[in-house]
């Protein structure tokens, strides 16, 4: 073989190598998951909205009046809840979601000091719609899921709350506490909203923490940059 012909293979070699690991680079790192919240925005036909109990709630007016005695007691999470992690590369951002979700909010309009409320997530069950990429993110480089198979929030407290409510409209609240990944605390606040819908309560809450808040290393390369803040977001139905 002619050295110009040598150098023309290696070339094609060279070309059709970058444009596959470009492509694979693309299918391990595309967003596969969509944000569903519990809470839609009135009056929008968002493709982001939950089914089931974020339906019911979706368009639905201000309603009559909710009572404390409606409202007072222990609520538990059930198990359409979910929590979603998010970080942003400079490419996308890019969705987990985590759907075994356990915990309570004991609610106390009278005395907001009384109230408390925990979740705990298995983390085991973290999602991004990539088996490979879950599964390393998973590992002891990242997570070490084998290790700490769950992370826990826990309220210190709430912000005041109305004493009236009315169905179907959001009311802000405020929860400060401890978030726990791979056995680290960290001390948040989660900003949310909180719906009476028909009996049930619809919780929807975020916080920004970082990859070092938990001793976990920014995950960027040469390829692609990492932002270095990872977004919290609850999506909450609780039940009495």
């Amino acid at each position: 073989m002619k050295k110009k012909s040598l150098l023309i293979l290696v070339g094609v070699v060279i070309v059709a190598g970058s444009i596959t690991g470009y492509t694979l680079l693309n299918k391990s790192l595309g967003n596969k998951i969509a944000i569903e919240s519990v809470i839609p925005a009135t009056g929008q036909n968002s493709t982001n909205s939950g089914s089931g109990t974020a339906e019911a709630a979706q368009g639905q007016a201000p309603g009559a009046a909710v009572t404390a005695e409606q409202l007072n007691g222990e609520w538990k999470i059930a198990d359409t809840s979910k929590v979603y992690w998010s970080v942003t590369t400079s490419q996308e951002t890019v969705n987990f979601v985590d759907k075994k979700v356990q915990g309570s909010w004991y609610v106390n309009l009278d005395d907001n000091t009384a109230m408390t409320g925990q979740g705990n997530v298995d983390m085991n069950a973290l999602d991004s719609g990539n088996g490979q990429r879950d599964e390393h993110v998973k590992s002891g480089d990242f997570l070490s899921v084998a290790e700490h198979p769950e992370s826990t929030f826990t309220v210190k407290s709430f912000s005041k709350l109305p004493a009236e409510w009315s169905e179907g409209t959001p009311v802000p609240v405020e929860m400060k506490g401890t978030l726990t990944v791979k056995g680290i605390e960290k001390d948040v606040t989660f900003q949310t909203q909180a719906v009476y819908s028909k009996g049930q309560l619809l919780l929807s809450g975020t916080t920004t923490v970082t990859f070092g808040d938990f001793g976990l290393s920014n995950p960027h390369t040469i390829v692609l940059s990492t932002e270095n803040n990872l977004d919290v977001r609850l999506e909450l139905v609780l039940t009495k």
